[in-house]
């Protein structure tokens, strides 16, 4: 997993709504940054995606950037095309960017190991927080409230720190192009 205090390793994706380019310049000023790996077939991501929306509509206002990014391979995993991302994107009303990343480049460079996965960097854009949104999962019963992720973005909103344990996201296997996938694993 990314080391806490790493710097965020840079990028640029396509909006799969916009079309624009987005970047961490694209959220400069901000107290902070969460990048989160999703994409739209995944039954874990399923779980949470009415929860991630809101999570927009909620932070959209506050000192927060938030981009969504997915990386699977569309090949193999065609519900994950940016059409088709778009097509999610506008269906649930993100607020935030959600960005393609074909080379799978920048999942490599964030360690992204899953669907979902969060990073929560701060002001300088040091990693603060890796882990997941809640406790729930698709069979557990458990409602979903985002309170991880949440208690995250909003002890790092009030310039406290965060604390150091924090529990790893589960859920499905980025879908990595053959002969593409990384040296680490979760």
């Amino acid at each position: 997993m990314l080391e806490l205090n790493t710097k965020a390793p840079e990028f640029q994706l396509p909006d799969v709504v916009s079309g624009k380019t987005i970047s961490l310049d694209t959220f400069a000023g901000k107290k902070a940054l969460l990048v989160m790996f999703i994409c739209r077939h995944c039954p874990f991501v399923k779980h949470i995606q009415t929860d991630l929306a809101r999570l927009g509509k909620d932070y959209k206002e506050k000192n927060i950037g938030i981009v969504a990014i997915s990386a699977n391979n569309v090949d193999q995993y065609p519900e994950d095309a940016p059409e088709k991302l778009k097509q999610m994107a506008e269906e649930l009303g993100f607020t935030f960017p959600f960005c393609y990343d074909e080379t799978q480049e920048t999942a490599k460079a964030y360690t992204a190991a899953c669907t979902p996965d969060f990073f929560l960097f701060n002001a300088s854009r040091k990693l603060v927080y890796r882990g997941q949104l809640d406790d729930s999962r698709p069979s557990n019963g458990i409602p979903v409230t985002g309170k991880h992720l949440r208690l995250a973005i909003e002890t790092i909103l009030v310039d406290k720190p965060i604390t150091q344990e924090q529990k790893p996201s589960i859920g499905c296997n980025i879908k990595w192009k053959p002969g593409n996938e990384p040296s680490y694993s979760r």
